[in-house]
């Protein structure tokens, strides 16, 4: 028999899976996500312009990222016990505010409280996005979330592009044009926001289910050390993840001689593959399993990492796209894995999970950062080649059917 939990974690195993909703909060979190990708996007237009130092740089990301963080799980604990539809258009209105200010900041610490609102919107917006993947699921909950993320990994994907197309032709100031997008954004979250109240009317939101049967003491430890584990992986491709996001398009500058649109080219063809994987993980865990497409989307890209420092610009860009494909093809399946582990906590997971992508991102970004200002920025890509082979800590993670098996009498 299934416990109270375990179906609380699945309302909508039964019914039919509500595809509009999904692609229209897939497109909101593709805009939300192109919004704090502006950030990183304007590196190498405030290093130019303000003169700021990689360290300064690594901080203004760990302003936007440890937010979000921080915020996310904090955000998902309570929607969890009083779900807010309406959450959700606010988080893009504080996000618009943040751009607005970002447009005129006249130094570091304004453009770190412009950065503090973005990442604040962003953290509000993600862990209730995930919810609403869930919610409108039905019985493709690996599909779902892969519409959900695939959105999120666009959006970051068009980084460079605005990098190439608004920033290096506009500067700073070309930021201003993305509160119309946060204005899109709020508008379609509002028709999300309705949907989602209605969804609210229908089912009875009872904390206390999670509490009628919970696991044994055994299993409750070993759930834990799960989420143990698969946080270190995701502290593993989250750090790779910003090595390449944040700093890599600095290496194609200074190793192949490119100007700051062509290293952009770089960025977007991983960015973008990442994207692509995203959505196809998910589909691929509902067939395989969310422990086998963990383990594959981390080792398998591991040699072809290793071996990126060291060859030619056109080699780089195939080696990059086939990366970002494999790396973050587990993007939206760790987070129905955690999702799984630890049933009736979807927002609670969703936002610890993506919230520490986030967070190990920030922390990455900082000490990465500092780094390359200590030892260059060749050394720096070096070591962090060796990152994907944490994946053999997935070997540590129970099987899909053992999760299951916790949860049932």
């Amino acid at each position: 028999m299934v416990t109270k939990a375990a179906k609380l974690s699945k309302p909508g195993a039964q019914g039919h899976t509500a595809y509009a909703i999904l692609f229209i909060i897939g497109l909101c979190h593709l805009l939300a996500d192109s919004i704090t990708a502006v950030i990183p996007a304007m590196f190498p237009i405030l290093e130019e312009s303000l003169g700021l130092t990689f360290t300064q740089l690594g901080f203004i990301a760990f302003t936007l990222n440890m937010i979000s963080s921080v915020v996310q799980p904090v955000i998902g604990m309570y929607t969890d016990k009083r779900p807010s539809p309406y959450a959700l258009p606010i988080s893009l209105t504080i996000c618009m505010i943040g751009l607005f200010g970002l447009a005129f900041a006249p130094g570091f610490w304004s453009i770190l409280i412009c950065v503090f609102f973005i990442g604040l919107g962003s953290a509000i917006f993600h862990p209730e996005g995930s919810r609403v993947a869930y919610l409108a699921a039905g019985p493709r909950r690996g599909l779902a979330q892969s519409i959900y993320q695939v959105g999120g990994n666009g959006g970051q994907a068009l980084a460079p592009v605005i990098t190439a197309l608004i920033l290096v032709p506009l500067g700073q100031f070309g930021s201003i044009w993305f509160t119309i997008i946060a204005a899109i954004a709020v508008i379609f979250l509002m028709y999300i926001a309705r949907w989602y109240k209605d969804q609210v009317k229908r089912i009875i939101w009872d904390s206390s289910a999670t509490k009628d049967k919970a696991p044994n003491p055994g299993v409750s430890t070993a759930v834990k050390w799960a989420l143990a584990v698969l946080i270190f992986l995701v502290f593993a491709r989250s750090w790779y993840v910003s090595a390449i996001g944040s700093f890599y398009s600095f290496y194609v500058i200074d190793t192949y001689n490119y100007s700051i649109a062509q290293a952009q080219i770089y960025i977007f063809t991983f960015l973008l593959s990442g994207a692509i994987g995203t959505f196809f993980g998910g589909p691929l865990a509902d067939r395989f399993g969310r422990k086998n497409v963990i383990f594959f989307s981390l080792l398998a890209p591991a040699p072809l990492a290793l071996a990126l420092p060291h060859v030619g610009p056109v080699v780089a860009l195939i080696m990059l796209a086939c990366i970002g494909f494999m790396f973050l093809s587990s993007f939206s399946v760790t987070v129905v894995y955690a999702q799984e582990l630890v049933p009736g906590k979807i927002g609670t997971m969703s936002g610890l999970i993506v919230g520490l992508a986030f967070g190990m991102g920030a922390i990455g970004a900082v000490a990465l950062g500092t780094l390359i200002d200590l030892i260059g920025l060749k050394p720096t890509m070096l070591a962090i080649a060796f990152l994907p082979f944490f994946g053999l800590l997935t070997f540590l993670l129970p099987s899909d059917r053992k999760v299951r098996e916790w949860y049932v009498d």
